[in-house]
């Protein structure tokens, strides 16, 4: 209800008015800094935490770190990034990692170091 119904939102809510879902803003905060990239699959997301709400008319943007890369697999390693997504002036809203599967430029570089 604190997402569709604004009277319960304005009347029973804790914040008093309507938030973003956060499957939204986890949607939407990594479309920001999304990109092509047929060499990358997603392997899932670690952490995701939702910190602070976001409410209609709020700004988000995010920042993208590379965290971690390993050999995993014959032809792809595994890379872990983070993503933080924030609103206004630099408020935290969303944290989440991402683990991706990439494939290697050179595959025979990798030999004997992978885990499967």
């Amino acid at each position: 209800p604190y997402v569709q119904d604004q009277m319960f939102a304005e009347n029973e809510g804790i914040f008093g008015k309507r938030l973003i879902a956060g499957a939204f803003v986890f949607s939407a905060g990594l479309g920001l800094v999304a990109t092509n990239c047929v060499n990358a699959f997603s392997y899932g997301y670690d952490k995701l935490r939702f910190i602070k709400p976001v409410f209609i008319g709020d700004t988000i943007y995010s920042i993208r770190s590379n965290l971690d890369k390993k050999p995993r697999y014959k032809e792809m390693g595994l890379i872990r990034a983070s993503y933080e997504v924030f609103k206004g002036e630099g408020e935290l809203v969303l944290y989440c990692e991402h683990l991706q599967t990439v494939k290697y430029r050179n595959p025979a570089d990798f030999v004997g170091k992978t885990e499967k």
